[in-house]
């Protein structure tokens, strides 16, 4: 006598219905390691592959080159980098922090002179959507991040072409103190939102010419030094032979290699994550196991009514079995409906980054066939593990013993 799979999942949904209550608080234990391993997992994979995308996007090929406290860069910097093999262009800047003022408020920005020419080639995407590159001699003249001619969050219009922008900036001098200086620049072109890299954001900075650095900011000394590598191919090698010629009188940062990191962090996350998961589903296996042990407990006299009818210890096995399934079945299905419910709703709430200016980074949820059907499984063999032990016990309750049990 054989049992069908049909009768055997409407046996098991009969025993579950009867024990309705219980039958449900474990099925809610079950749903909770889907749920927080669909929800957590995907939202890390995906700000993780927002932010590789990003630091990726700022420049495949770009490397570099910040000065240590007691190292100034000179021309000569300039011309021995131009002499190492892969190198394309190779282009110094300065960078500071200030403050500017529009219609909503003070707004931090970041503010590099620089050759713009470079800045388009290092960010990929990037390019003026409305006015003009100003020229090397215009060094009053500004090209602004997206964030700053618009509000990120109304999208109104806070700065165009051809409006003047106050900017104050704050120097540690001597002894401690702080100077205070206020410059103006005029909006000569806005960027494109590029929607906010981590590392450096063009979306908040105001990129003067190269020459306003001196001129306009008042800085004497380089802040570091852009090189571009032929092609991504090249940047190790690039970076490893910068490194070994500047060793402690340079920090040479190479953006691939940051992504790299990037991912070796999201690597030991997601560990982390599905080390943690394993133990709610470690907790759900137990509570399948008690509330399985209580039903043979209570059902013995129909195990043995079953027994004397024909039924084999497998067969048997296969009816208690059932019940553990069918809760696994429906837990995962729960869980994982509501970890991906939970990490849309989770990732909405963005990742901030703060410093000079505030970075609100929004990335979808990576939900992955892969992820769905791997915590199924895992789901699914949680509810045989669990049911296996009250299963061989019913399975071994002897027919004469089960028919005289009250």
């Amino acid at each position: 006598m054989g049992i069908q799979l049909r009768d055997l999942m409407i046996y098991a949904i009969k025993a579950l219905t009867e024990r309705r209550l219980r039958a449900v608080l474990t099925i809610i234990g079950i749903a909770i390691g889907p749920l927080a391993l669909v929800m957590m997992t995907s939202v890390i994979s995906g700000y993780s592959n927002y932010v590789e995308k990003q630091v990726l996007g700022l420049g495949q090929n770009l490397v570099v080159l910040f000065p240590s406290r007691d190292y100034r860069f000179s021309q000569k910097d300039i011309d021995y980098i131009e002499t190492v093999d892969g190198i394309s262009d190779v282009k110094p800047f300065y960078s500071t922090q200030g403050v500017i003022k529009s219609s909503t408020g003070e707004k931090k920005v970041f503010i590099y002179a620089v050759d713009p020419d470079i800045i388009l080639k290092t960010f990929s995407g990037l390019k003026v959507v409305k006015g003009s590159i100003p020229s090397s001699s215009e060094v009053t003249s500004a090209i602004i991040g997206y964030k700053i001619a618009y509000d990120p969050i109304t999208g109104e219009k806070l700065f165009d072409v051809g409006d003047a922008i106050q900017i104050t900036i704050a120097e540690v001098v001597e002894a401690g103190k702080v100077k205070i200086k206020r410059l103006y620049v005029r909006v000569v072109g806005i960027l494109n939102e590029y929607g906010g890299a981590p590392f450096l954001s063009p979306d908040n900075t105001i990129f003067l010419p190269y020459g306003a650095g001196k001129r306009v900011l008042g800085m004497d000394d380089w802040s570091g030094i852009l090189v571009l590598a032929v092609s991504p191919i090249y940047v190790d090698y690039v970076a490893k032979q910068l490194r070994q010629a500047y060793r402690d009188a340079a920090e040479v940062i190479s953006f691939v290699e940051i992504a790299r990191v990037v991912s070796s962090i999201t690597a030991a996350m997601s560990f982390i994550t599905f080390a943690t998961s394993l133990s709610a589903f470690a907790v759900a296996a137990v509570g399948i196991a008690a509330t399985m042990i209580t039903s043979v407990i209570e059902r013995t006299r129909e195990i043995g009514v079953l027994k004397a009818l024909g039924f084999t210890d497998g067969q048997v096995m296969s009816l208690i079995l059932g019940e553990g399934v069918v809760m696994s079945i429906l837990g995962g299905i729960i869980g994982i409906i509501l970890g991906v419910i939970g990490a849309n709703v989770l990732a909405t709430s963005g990742f901030t980054i703060r410093g000079a200016a505030e970075l609100r980074i929004y990335a979808p949820p990576l939900i992955t066939p892969d992820l769905i059907v791997r915590t199924f499984i895992i789901t699914l063999t949680i509810g045989i593990l669990g049911g296996l032990f009250p299963a061989y016990r019913a399975a071994k309750i002897p027919p004469a013993v089960a028919l005289r049990y009250e």
